[in-house]
């Protein structure tokens, strides 16, 4: 079992901390009552006022309620739901963007406090982009963003997740983790710039010894933090899973397929599978320059999960299944957030989560979600979709990029 002291870990092996250029954001309570988008997607100027209760928010296809949720992600590190380029989500008119950028806005209740958030794309007069963010009117960056709002999404791309690619599940599994780590994305974020700056120099035949020496100590500092990352978010998770009763969202066993990950659940020290990720990059050299790519570390690793009342691989399960699976599992890492001392409470964000669900296994979604505590945020292209949940929600239309409160 890994040791969580070493939890959060970033590339300098420390913990994480919850307090952020002097400005302390501990909070267990986090819930947006107020959102506003100017020239995001196809929404010009919309302003949504709103409770702690989940939010439904339905109307045609194209009608621009993803678009809502992806503002919601974009307050959160990362490109979003959709992993978007920042000038693509700039709002066009007749195929062209609107001069300027795009900017959101979001006043938050932290545990009785007020927030104020904002994330823009800002575009100078060269034409240059850049991402800015604020919290509280003071410049901040994407991990100071995460460390305050956990963001938790399911979105329809993401329903063959155990059928398709590892590197799918990865994506799918490492987003769940930087809920819990922020430092996750950073330890992301160096691991593969190493790795891509380490392929070139195969590619190019200059693989110089001491250029791989220096690349492949970034690839074990920042690669060791991951697994280490990566099996603690598991543990909370399946923890999470377990403790759920048994309803209309099987269980399920998760694992990590990866030598250090399976060194990081043994209780293996951090240093210990740095030292592991550096010895093997070093004798895997003649392969990798071979193949001109590195062919072994963390960015191999492979979700695996297992539909446990069937004892059945998530990949052998109907499609069904597949989605009730991945439904089970995203309330519980949700869970698994809300119940740890780490982090706040996150935001739930489910598009089109309920349409391909009959009646019962809709009205148990919605018994969870009003449980569960955090803010969830739903779409569906109708209203009756939400009928389930009575008065334990609130209701919004979206038509054209309008938005009014039902």
């Amino acid at each position: 079992m890994v040791d969580h002291s070493i939890d959060n870990v970033s590339l300098d092996g420390k913990t994480s901390s919850r307090e952020s250029g002097g400005v302390s954001i501990g909070s267990k309570g986090i819930t947006i009552q107020r959102l506003a988008l100017h020239n995001f997607r196809n929404h010009i100027a919309t302003v949504l006022e709103m409770d702690a209760r989940p939010v439904c928010l339905f109307g045609a296809n194209g009608a621009g309620k993803t678009n809502l949720l992806e503002a919601v992600s974009m307050l959160g590190p990362g490109k979003g739901l959709r992993a978007a380029s920042l000038p693509s989500l700039i709002r066009t008119e007749a195929g062209c963007a609107v001069a300027g950028g795009w900017a959101i806005s979001a006043r938050m209740d932290d545990c009785g406090l007020d927030r104020q958030i904002s994330v823009g794309l800002d575009v100078s007069a060269e034409g240059r982009t850049r991402r800015v963010a604020k919290l509280d009117d003071a410049a901040v960056s994407q991990t100071d963003l995460a460390e305050l709002i956990r963001v938790v999404w399911l979105t329809p791309a993401m329903d063959r997740v155990f059928a398709g690619p590892a590197g799918d599940r990865r994506k799918f599994y490492d987003r769940q983790v930087l809920a819990h780590t922020p430092a996750h994305g950073g330890a992301s974020a160096v691991y593969e710039k190493a790795m891509r700056e380490r392929n070139a120099l195969f590619e190019r035949g200059r693989a110089d010894p001491s250029w791989l020496d220096a690349l492949e100590d970034r690839l074990a500092q920042s690669g060791a933090a991951i697994a280490v990352n990566r099996v603690s978010a598991m543990e909370r998770i399946q923890a999470a899973i377990d403790a759920r009763p048994e309803g209309h969202f099987p269980k399920a066993d998760i694992s990590i397929s990866g030598k250090f990950e399976e060194m990081a659940f043994r209780g293996d020290s951090l240093q210990e599978i740095e030292v592991a990720i550096r010895d093997t990059l070093k004798a895997g050299r003649g392969r990798d320059s071979v193949a001109g790519r590195t062919l072994t570390g963390v960015h191999r690793s492979d979700l695996v999960v297992v539909h446990r009342p069937k004892q059945l691989p998530a990949s052998q399960c109907s499609t069904g299944e597949q989605k009730a699976l991945l439904m089970g599992l995203i309330l519980a890492n949700a869970k698994a957030l809300l119940e740890g001392d780490f982090a706040p409470n996150p935001l739930l964000l489910l598009d089109e989560a309920a349409a391909h669900l009959d009646s019962v296994r809709r009205a148990a979604l919605y018994d969870e979600l009003a449980a569960l505590g955090g803010q969830a945020w739903l779409t569906g292209t109708d209203a009756g979709l939400f009928d389930a949940f009575g008065s334990r929600a609130q209701r919004f239309c979206v038509e054209n990029g309008k938005v009014s409160k039902v």
